[in-house]
């Protein structure tokens, strides 16, 4: 199986024009830094001595080059939760700005879950910001992730260019390794929009999550909205997180994203 997944790993690479490459030495755990504050600014980056612990430790990152040029990296580390057991959790996913949407991130995804694989781990946990689409997008139609948890202000006020002056929820991810990575289907397909987009662009609360589907959209380009209006970006941010937590709450969970309606599905059922 991880021979397989490796296999694809390499092909997804070589498509978006990078080879793959563990980063175990200080050198490369200089270039993983490098890429860190290209991303988030010179802000609270992971010391060097502990992205060499990590690698020393069998957690070792996985970068994208070009050349001899680090262009993205994924980190993570082997974790346990009292209910799953083993899993890995992915901390970091970044690439330089120059080579983001280009198949890069996917490779790095598809890397780690080989590597993971091979170690016998059969799933991977992570957050990310249920407001940002295009990570919705590509967690859980892209991987066929699912989201199974919704934390309020997970890392508490962050300072990173990205985030700063924002209330941190994630969603927590699960990503099953063994299937073929590829989109999960909802089962039935009747839904329940449970937020919308008004027309004066903030959110409108329209249903309640009482079946077994619910739509949440959020807006396709939240950071837009933030930096040109922020009281309707602090309404959607309450309003996401009020209606997943209902949809959670009813036993749903976050199995797709449709980029049309730039929309969550929540489904009881599904199957990738």
């Amino acid at each position: 199986m991880s021979s397989e997944a490796w296999e694809l790993a390499r092909r997804v690479a070589a498509d978006a024009g990078v080879e793959l490459r563990p980063l175990r030495t200080l050198q490369d755990c200089d270039a993983i830094m490098g890429v860190m504050v290209a991303t988030w600014g010179d802000h609270q980056t992971v010391p060097r001595e502990v992205l060499r612990a990590l690698a020393e430790s069998g957690n070792v990152p996985f970068g994208a080059f070009v050349g001899e040029t680090l262009v993205g990296f994924v980190l993570g580390w082997a974790a346990v939760e009292p209910d799953e057991g083993l899993h890995v959790h992915s901390h970091q996913l970044a690439t330089l700005p120059y080579r983001r949407h280009a198949g890069v991130g996917y490779a790095l995804k598809l890397a780690q879950r080989a590597q993971a694989l091979d170690q016998g781990i059969s799933v991977a946990r992570w957050t990310f910001d249920p407001l940002v689409a295009r990570n919705a997008y590509f967690n859980l139609h892209k991987l066929g992730a699912i989201a199974d948890r919704l934390e309020r202000n997970f890392y508490g006020e962050m300072t990173d260019e990205l985030n700063r002056g924002d209330r941190s929820d994630r969603l927590v991810i699960r990503w099953d390794l063994e299937p073929d990575p590829g989109p999960n289907r909802a089962i039935p397909d009747h839904a329940v929009t449970v937020v919308r987009r008004g027309e004066d662009g903030g959110p409108q609360t329209s249903g309640d999550a009482v079946g077994d589907v619910a739509i949440l959209e959020v807006p396709a380009e939240y950071a837009s909205l933030r930096a040109s209006e922020p009281e309707a970006a602090s309404a959607w941010r309450d309003a996401v997180a009020n209606a997943a937590e209902a949809c959670l709450g009813r036993g749903l969970v976050a199995a797709s994203f449709d980029r049309d309606r730039s929309g969550y599905v929540f489904t009881r059922t599904y199957e990738r």
